[in-house]
């Protein structure tokens, strides 16, 4: 379900200009980063944490950890201070890494920045215009910005692309009558790939976010979809399928994708193939409720309606997946915008709520992503050597998951982001 229908023709208008000026900066960032090296983090030590493993759910209590150059670069026992780095004393907050959405459509800063006040420290674009994803992925590593570092995708693959491509690349323009044969999805991968995409966003099935569509109806073939999968793969860049309906989740994972998100009225067959396969399960369960309800990123009636037959059977797919040992991760499919209602602190609160151990819950927002994206080395724990990407709450998360919805310190890339930590007036 891609981000759509939002109030206002206001909001609509405002989002879009934030946009450009995201995009105007991104575009420009590549000369700008080529001039100087990357601005480095100042190290950190932060002190008295409890630091969640969520490996094993194993709690080391009282320790510290230090931070240098953006990665982490101990963890231990108190030591002296020997670089000078800044002190933040957690008072005994809990640290676990920085969450993970697999699924968002963020446009501009401000809508990054609610991001990374939920304690999200690594977002995957699920299509935006105008590259702003992968503009906003350069800043982060010029250090303009703490975070959250994106996986880009660009623009969405479907029959009919978003038209700001076609302003920007008009060399393209023979797929603004379609993007309905197999040269012509080669093309459009092909757009996204000069940018340097880490992702390519297709539509097996129609939307459920538009009322006037039917997010059964399959929309590309396997073998069409098996053509998109082969051109990202010249590039090695992986395939994530929009896929609500069974018939078009089943071909997706038969042509190689390597997410299937929403997933809503998947089969037994569907998600053993996925198992099989080894293929990830994004179900973004929270914006389906978001459809049920007033407010958020959906406010359509006939959507309401829709979400009132949809969220059973996506909650029973999520239930029967668990219960395969399907790989499910942690995906918000929002904008981010100031009405948006949906955080990964509470799709993980979702997944207990349907039967996930708080520490499955947690893995699914944090390691599982982390290897969906394929940067289990990088990102993802808390331990010495990958990047300083975490966040601390005011109580234990294995024991009460709802505490990692308000993140007290958010450190992403080595710098902090977010801190909450203080509340007295000084």
């Amino acid at each position: 379900m891609a981000a759509g229908a939002l109030k206002g023709e206001t909001v609509r208008q405002a989002t879009r200009f934030l946009a450009l000026a995201a995009s105007a900066l991104a575009l420009a960032s590549p000369g700008l980063i080529g001039q100087s090296a990357p601005t480095p983090a100042a190290p950190l030590r932060l002190v008295n944490a409890n630091l969640v493993n969520v490996r094993d759910g194993r709690v080391q209590r009282g320790v510290t950890i230090g931070l240098a150059g953006g990665k982490i670069a101990s963890i231990g026992a108190a030591a002296s201070n020997a670089d000078g780095a800044r002190v933040v004393d957690l008072k005994g907050k809990y640290v676990l890494p920085g969450l993970i959405d697999a699924h968002t459509h963020a446009s501009d800063f401000a809508a990054f920045r609610r991001a990374l006040e939920s304690g999200v420290t690594t977002v995957r674009s699920a299509g935006v215009s105008n590259f702003v994803d992968v503009g906003f992925h350069q800043l982060v590593v010029a250090g303009v910005v703490p975070g959250p570092d994106v996986q880009s995708a660009g623009y969405h693959v479907r029959p009919q692309m978003a038209a700001e491509a076609f302003l920007e690349h008009p060399e393209f323009a023979d797929l603004m009558a379609g993007v309905t044969t197999v040269e012509r999805m080669r093309r459009a991968v092909q757009l996204n790939l000069s940018h340097g995409v880490n992702w390519i966003k297709i539509l097996a099935t129609e939307r459920a976010g538009t009322a006037d569509t039917d997010p059964r109806k399959q929309v590309y073939t396997e073998d069409e979809i098996r053509a998109i999968v082969q051109e990202a793969a010249t590039k090695n860049v992986p395939v994530e399928a929009h896929a609500h309906g069974d018939e078009g989740a089943a071909a997706a994972v038969r042509a190689g994708v390597r997410s299937i998100e929403h997933g809503t009225y998947v089969s037994d067959a569907t998600l053993q193939l996925m198992k099989e396969r080894g293929t990830y399960f994004d179900p973004t369960y929270t914006t389906v409720i978001d459809l049920t309800d007033a407010g958020g990123d959906y406010d359509v009636p006939a959507l309401r309606i829709r979400g009132q037959h949809m969220l059973p059977r996506l909650r029973d797919a999520v239930v029967r997946a668990h219960k395969l040992g399907v790989k499910i991760v942690t995906g918000t499919d929002t904008g981010y915008t100031p009405n948006s209602l949906t955080r990964i602190g509470q799709e993980a609160t979702h997944f207990v709520e349907m039967g996930f151990s708080p520490l499955e819950a947690l893995q699914s927002a944090t390691i599982l992503n982390a290897e969906l994206l394929r940067l289990e080395k990088s990102i993802g724990v808390v331990e010495v050597g990958y990047e300083a990407d975490l966040i601390a709450v005011d109580a234990n998360p294995l024991e009460n998951i709802t505490t990692i919805q308000d993140p007290l310190l958010v450190i992403s890339n080595g710098r902090i982001g977010i801190d909450r930590l203080e509340f007295a007036k000084k």
